[in-house]
């Protein structure tokens, strides 16, 4: 658990993958939850503001006051907190080239996202940024915040995040999946307001 940066109303931590950003619905996971170890580390009540899969690592945020708590919220509703993920896959066997927008009708199953025509709209900005060995770096910011929303996007497209046997992957992947949250974005004066950074960047997954 790496905080990035702290004051008296909001905390940036380093969620290591395997880690639940706050107690799931089964009362018999033992896997560690971050809100309950912050808040056991620090003595104090935190508010989540937003969540990334356990599988996932990365940049995330709590509040550590109500007042807080509802400001970051009604950002991420209107989609002025943005935040812009890292993916390794496989290679693709279709042209990825320049700026794309994945769009979908998702639902989340019991286990799995899944289109459906019912479903709720999903909106992904992507952006192949080189080759590497084996397969694909991405660079995915969703715009939309459905459950599962990138995996789902990279494996309907055949390439599915290395070590996300959820979602149809081969590939091993030393902890979680080789999904990590790396950068966190807000407007200048929401920052200037509660006296932090407008963005955070995170060390990326190393190949």
């Amino acid at each position: 658990m790496n905080i990035l940066f702290e004051n008296s109303d909001v905390l940036i931590v380093d969620k290591p993958a395997q880690w639940l950003s706050v107690p799931g619905r089964d009362p018999k996971d033992t896997r560690p939850v971050l809100g309950r170890e912050l808040e056991t580390k620090l003595d104090i009540q935190i508010f989540p503001i937003h969540r990334l899969d356990a599988e996932v690592s990365g940049l995330i945020m709590y509040g550590k006051t109500p007042m807080f708590h509802r400001a970051a919220n009604a950002l991420f509703e209107n989609k002025l907190i943005t935040k812009t993920y890292q993916a390794l896959t496989p290679r693709g066997d279709f042209s990825a080239t320049g700026d794309l927008k994945w769009t979908s009708k998702l639902l989340r199953g019991k286990k799995r996202a899944y289109e459906a025509p019912y479903g709720k709209d999903s909106i992904t900005l992507a952006k192949l940024e080189r080759e590497i060995p084996n397969g694909w770096e991405w660079r995915l910011k969703p715009v939309t915040g459905r459950a599962h929303q990138l995996r789902f996007e990279l494996s309907k497209r055949g390439c599915p995040v290395w070590g996300d046997a959820l979602y149809g992957s081969t590939q091993a992947w030393p902890e979680g999946i080789a999904l990590r949250a790396v950068l966190l974005e807000m407007p200048a004066e929401f920052a200037e307001q509660w006296k932090l950074p407008a963005s955070f960047k995170a060390e990326p997954l190393k190949i």
